[in-house]
């Protein structure tokens, strides 16, 4: 597979990652190439797992790590994808309080109910 199809697949993966609200990184830099051509091109395509088992295991490996900016991200992605609901979510966020400790859970809920509530909100404004 040549570079350049290489590239347009992991565009076209994070476009689909992220239902289209990350922007896709112009190319040029070695460290968002190489993130397009291998983490969304080769990872996220692979079939194996599905696309809400990988998702929920990132948003607890980035839950464990206390990412409040990244963990909203994830989390509203899932909820536009339809991959979770937003009870799903609540109830993912009580079982990381339980394992990756109540600060840091604590410190997620308020992005987590933003991501619920934008999410919702596009999907709304959406359908009209």
């Amino acid at each position: 597979m040549s570079e350049k199809t290489k590239r347009q697949r992991g565009e076209e993966k994070i476009k689909d990652v992220y239902a289209g609200d990350v922007i896709t990184p112009p190319e040029g830099h070695a460290f968002t190439d190489i993130m397009l051509e291998t983490l969304f091109a080769d990872i996220w395509t692979r079939e194996t797992l599905s696309m809400r088992d990988k998702r929920i295991l990132l948003i607890g490996m980035i839950a464990a790590q206390g990412e409040q900016d990244t963990f909203k991200i994830q989390v509203k992605a899932s909820l536009k994808r339809g991959e979770t609901t937003p009870e799903e979510i609540r109830e993912l966020h009580i079982l990381i309080a339980q394992y990756c400790g109540y600060p840091k859970a604590a410190k997620l809920l308020t992005p987590m109910e933003e991501a619920i509530a934008e999410a919702q909100e596009d999907l709304e404004n959406s359908d009209k």
